[in-house]
């Protein structure tokens, strides 16, 4: 959605603007004096309230259901007092390879039954094991109650994502999901998002956001894909040679309230306007990139 507007007059510091429907003209923005530097049509972009949420680690509690998955391993097998350590060091909180994974542990610990067998009996208990806290549910429910559109994008086996989806309630809080498993594409490429997008009956071209625990499979993947980005730090540091991510929460919760303009977040300067608004943060960018600005010439 957008709307042409032409700026005919820049009193103090404030824009005036012709808009098909409204007459007579009329201030709509206030920019310092030193955003107001010619006159000329400009684009006001709006962004769709499409919202494109990570599962592991940001809907549901992906590490705290491994923990309790590894525990049960080692005590239905007799490990060693050290495998539970190690089997939560190896695992990288779900970002190596789980075919990988189960190899490294069938051999660590001498297994009879194959690495797929392993395999194939962790995805079965996983979904048992996470849960998704009420406060996610709730959140997610007032954010489609807003008029947003919501869509879980995750990697992983169909079988172990779908079923932590289902198992949660999930299933019943978004408008759909893109399973890595299920489709063969693997965040961070764009075809997932634009799968879960479509899923929705929607497309990227009009923007939306990505939110999600990790600074490449989610913030770079959506920054990549055209998408503003939020991300769920979990209390860590975001990564020193990664470009910051537009906003940055501590939950999927606050998330929320930031999508819906309850909340504040850390961000950066070229954090891009709440969907669904035509920002100030578009004029300025519209203003300050055009050819025909005297700074800097």
């Amino acid at each position: 959605m957008s709307a042409v507007i032409r700026i005919v007059e820049c009193p103090s510091n404030s824009i005036t603007v012709h808009r098909k429907g409204y007459q007579p003209p009329r201030t709509v923005w206030r920019l310092p004096d030193e955003e107001i530097r010619f006159t000329r049509p400009v684009r006001l972009l709006t962004m769709q309230r499409l919202a494109l949420f990570d599962l592991d680690n940001t809907l549901v509690d992906r590490s705290e259901a491994f923990r309790r998955w590894a525990v049960e391993f080692c005590a239905d097998r007799e490990l060693p007092d050290d495998a539970l350590a190690w089997l939560i060091a190896t695992d990288q909180d779900g970002a190596v390879p789980r075919n990988w994974f189960f190899g490294e542990v069938t051999e660590r610990f001498g297994l009879a039954a194959s690495v797929d067998e392993t395999w194939r009996q962790y995805r079965r208990r996983m979904p048992e094991l996470v849960s998704c806290p009420q406060e996610v549910l709730a959140s997610l429910t007032l954010l489609r109650d807003d008029g947003w559109t919501v869509a879980i994008v995750t990697n992983g086996q169909a079988d172990n994502q779908l079923g932590k989806i289902r198992r949660t309630g999930l299933d019943r809080c978004v408008d759909a999901w893109a399973v890595s498993g299920e489709l063969g594409i693997r965040k961070p490429a764009r075809e997932i998002l634009e799968a879960a997008a479509r899923g929705c009956g929607l497309d990227l071209s009009g923007g939306g956001w990505a939110i999600g625990d990790s600074p490449v499979l989610d913030v770079e993947g959506g920054r990549a894909a055209g998408l503003a980005t939020l991300w769920v730090s979990r209390g860590k540091d975001w990564p020193a040679e990664l470009a910051p991510p537009n906003r940055t929460v501590t939950d999927v919760v606050a998330a929320v309230r930031v999508l819906r303009g309850e909340a504040s977040a850390e961000g950066h300067p070229d954090q891009p306007p709440a969907a669904g608004v035509s920002g100030l943060t578009t004029v300025r960018r519209v203003v300050s990139e055009s050819p025909r600005t005297p700074r800097g010439s």
